[in-house]
């Protein structure tokens, strides 16, 4: 086991009506911030008037931006840095799911420091402080609610890229499951497929010794599973399965799961390429990602991926060879995530094959990937073909 220090100052406010509470909480922090926010579903259900409702109350003073998209946008953060600056505002109220607190997150951390905050997404700086961050979930998916990380889109390229630094975790995040009922099939199955994908990144490492980790990792995955099955067999309005979902979402990105650990992290950047390129939602990319990396790395490491087969898709390993259990864990994994309406193909997300080499390239722009083994352009050269098969 690794050595690691844990702390996470996030202060999760968790459970039914809580986002009644955005006011006074946020008042502990600023009376002038930046509300930030689609401007869609959440301003359609009444979210929005209610969170202002409770800034009023609380005497907190707002200036609001919409028009976060999935894989939110550099030319939004860079507007959003601009009011910031300009209004002399002191925090920033994500209401959403990871595009709105990762944009949120860019925001803040840009308005704090005298350069483009494209430099931090290239490498060339760090953050050194940040103002605070809130935010109020409606898409449990990403974890950004109290994660390190931040993932923004930059359209002259397309480039994505991401900044993990402990000045991104929020001040707190309110979490209602009673937000998520009305959420569309599709964006329930991306948020759920992510959550597992930040699980498993930490999953699969090369680290002995990490029993307990292990542990939980499988545990939290067999309970995404199961949850999710109740709601895509009619329980969209189901509070505890929902609940259970949510908080899972959370724990899959808050750093507890890494302790002791290196994880891997490779098909993350390379649906980051997929994302850029095809504008896929990133649960969508790593559907189709995650089989194809586990594919190719089966006989670097097969136990590893036995086990996996055996604690989280209940392969009985008594009539498999390590290798063929491996390959029924993918096989059931696939099988999952089609179930929930997500692609685990190219050609079912209508991604062009011939676009694979590029990608490759540019996935490897800083360097080898991944930790669980170094992937080279042609590795992942190799395992966008797996993923295109």
């Amino acid at each position: 086991m690794q050595n690691f220090t844990y702390n996470n100052k996030t202060k999760i406010i968790f459970g039914k009506g809580t986002e009644n509470q955005v006011g006074s909480e946020t008042a502990l922090y600023a009376k002038r911030i930046l509300l930030h926010h689609s401007g869609g579903f959440a301003v359609r259900s009444g979210l929005i008037d209610k969170v202002k409702e409770s800034l009023k109350n609380a005497g907190v003073e707002w200036v609001e931006l919409t028009g976060v998209l999935p894989n939110p946008r550099l030319s939004l953060v860079r507007k959003g840095i601009e009011i910031t600056r300009k209004e002399k505002l002191e925090l920033i109220l994500a209401v959403g799911g990871g595009s709105a607190i990762d944009s949120a997150k860019a925001i803040a951390f840009g308005s704090v420091h005298d350069c483009d905050v494209w430099e931090f997404f290239e490498r060339r700086r760090s953050p050194e402080k940040s103002l605070p961050v809130g935010s109020i979930v409606t898409i449990p998916a990403a974890g950004s609610e109290s994660s390190l990380s931040c993932v923004i889109t930059n359209e002259n390229g397309p480039w994505k890229r991401g900044v993990n630094s402990p000045f991104n975790r929020p001040v707190f995040a309110i979490m209602n499951p009673e937000l998520t009922y009305s959420l569309p099939p599709y964006q329930s199955a991306c948020g759920i497929t992510d959550m597992m994908a930040h699980i498993m990144e930490r999953y699969f490492t090369k680290e002995p010794n990490v029993e307990l980790t292990d542990e939980f990792c499988e545990g939290a995955l067999r309970t995404i599973i199961r949850n999710a099955r109740k709601i895509f067999s009619g329980g969209e309005n189901n509070y505890d399965a929902r609940a259970e979902i949510m908080w899972a979402g959370t724990i899959a990105h808050n750093g507890f799961l890494d302790t002791g650990r290196i994880g891997d992290w490779a098909s993350h950047a390379m649906d980051h390429e997929l994302s850029a390129l095809f504008d896929i939602a990133h649960g969508a990319g790593l559907a189709i990602m995650f089989p194809a990396w586990i594919k190719y790395n089966i006989k670097d490491g097969t136990p590893r991926f036995a086990r996996f087969a055996a604690k989280v898709w209940g392969v009985d390993g008594a009539f498999y060879d390590l290798e063929q259990a491996a390959l029924e864990g993918v096989m059931r994994m696939e099988n999952f995530f089609r179930s929930i309406g997500m692609p685990v193909r190219f050609n079912e997300a209508g991604i062009d094959p011939s676009r694979i080499q590029e990608m490759a390239k540019r996935v490897v722009y800083f360097g080898s990937i991944g930790q669980y083994r170094k992937l080279t352009e042609k590795d992942a050269e190799a395992i966008y073909r797996l993923a295109a098969e």
